[in-house]
C-alpha cells in the first residue's frame, strides 16, 4: 500500500511539473493583439437594441479585451434603411460584429462565434453577400446575446466598412446583397437544401454568369436551370423564380466574379490557420483532464482491491 501511495505522489508531482510551468508561461506571455498601423484597429459594431448586460456578453464573445484598441460604433434601424431599400427603420438590431481589415488578396475569414444565437445566416452566406456588396479582405467575427436571424450584422459590417475606409458602398450592391442573404436563408429553410448546398449553388451560378456574361433574363434563367440540374436540386416554382430574379440582378452589377470561388474556398483553410491554436490548447487541457480521470480510476481500483 505504501508503494502505491509513493507512486501516486510521484505521478502527481510529475504532472504538476509539466502543467504548472506551462500555465505560468501562458499567463505571463499572453499579450493583446498589436495595433495595425497600416490598416487601423478593429472596429466593433453593436446592435442598437442591446441592453448593457447584453453588450457585455457580446464584448466577451467577440474577445474585445484581446485588442489593444478598438473603434466602436452602433447600428440602428436607420442604418438598415440606408443600405437596404424598403426596409423598416424601426427594426430592432441585436446581432453584432468585429471587423479587422486585412491586406489586399487575403480574402474573407468569417466566424460566427455564437452559432447557437445566429439562427439563419451561415458564415458562407455572410461571405457571399459581403462580396456582392463589394467588401473584401477582412476577418469578421459575428455574435448575438440571444437567438436572432443574424441579418442586422451584415448592415453593421457595411457601416463599419465605410467608417473604416472612408469609402462609400454602392447602395444597389448592398441591397442586392441583402436580397441574396434572404434568398439563401429561404432556400435553406423551405427547399430542403443544406446551407452548404446553397452556398455552393450560388457560387457556381455566379461563376457561370461571370464566364458567359448573359445579356437577357432568359439566358440567366437557363444558367440557373442548368446548375440546379447539375446539383440535382429541385425547387418549387416560387423558389426557382426567387433565384432567377436574384441572379438577374447580380448579372447587372459591375462585379468581378472570377475570384469569388477561390475566396469562398479559402474560408475554411484561413479560419483554421487563424484560430487553430485555440483548438489545440483545448485539446491539450482535455488530455490533462483525461489523464487525471484515468489516474483517479486507477487509484480507486487499488483501494477496491485492498
Amino acid at each position: 500500500m505504501k508503494q502505491k501511495w509513493i507512486a501516486l505522489v510521484a505521478a502527481l508531482a510529475l504532472m504538476l511539473s509539466i502543467v504548472l510551468p506551462f500555465s505560468a508561461s501562458a499567463a505571463t506571455t499572453e499579450t493583446k493583439n498589436p495595433i495595425n498601423e497600416k490598416l487601423g484597429v478593429p472596429i466593433v459594431v453593436y446592435g442598437g437594441n442591446l441592453s448593457a448586460d447584453e453588450k457585455e456578453t457580446v464584448k466577451t464573445a467577440l474577445r474585445v479585451d484581446k485588442e489593444t484598441e478598438v473603434d466602436e460604433i452602433t447600428i440602428t434601424g436607420q442604418d438598415l434603411a440606408k443600405y437596404i431599400k424598403d426596409s423598416n427603420p424601426s427594426s430592432r438590431m441585436f446581432s453584432s460584429a468585429k471587423i479587422t481589415r486585412q491586406d489586399e488578396g487575403k480574402g474573407l475569414v468569417i466566424s460566427i462565434v455564437t452559432p447557437e444565437n445566429i439562427t439563419q445566416v451561415t458564415s458562407e452566406m455572410y461571405a457571399s453577400a459581403m462580396l456582392t456588396a463589394g467588401i473584401e479582405d477582412a476577418i469578421v467575427e459575428i455574435a448575438a446575446p440571444k437567438p436572432v436571424t443574424g441579418h442586422s450584422a451584415l448592415v453593421g459590417i457595411y457601416k463599419a466598412y465605410e467608417v473604416k475606409t472612408g469609402e462609400t458602398l454602392d447602395i444597389e450592391r448592398t441591397d442586392v446583397a441583402n436580397d441574396e442573404l434572404s434568398v439563401a436563408t429561404s432556400l435553406a429553410e423551405s427547399a430542403g437544401v443544406t446551407d452548404e448546398q446553397v452556398a455552393e449553388l450560388l457560387t457556381q451560378i455566379k461563376k457561370v454568369i461571370a464566364e458567359n456574361k448573359p445579356e437577357t433574363k432568359e439566358e440567366v434563367q437557363q444558367i440557373v436551370e442548368d446548375q440546379l440540374a447539375k446539383f440535382q436540386i429541385n425547387l418549387s416554382d416560387a423558389d426557382r423564380q426567387l433565384l432567377v430574379d436574384l441572379m438577374d440582378r447580380i448579372s447587372n452589377l459591375n462585379i468581378d466574379f472570377s475570384k469569388w470561388s477561390d475566396q469562398l474556398s479559402d474560408l475554411t483553410a484561413t479560419f483554421d490557420e487563424k484560430f487553430g491554436a485555440i483548438l489545440e490548447d483545448e485539446g491539450f487541457w482535455q488530455s490533462v483532464k483525461n489523464f487525471f480521470n484515468n489516474l483517479i480510476d486507477t487509484v480507486s481500483s487499488w483501494f477496491s482491491k485492498e
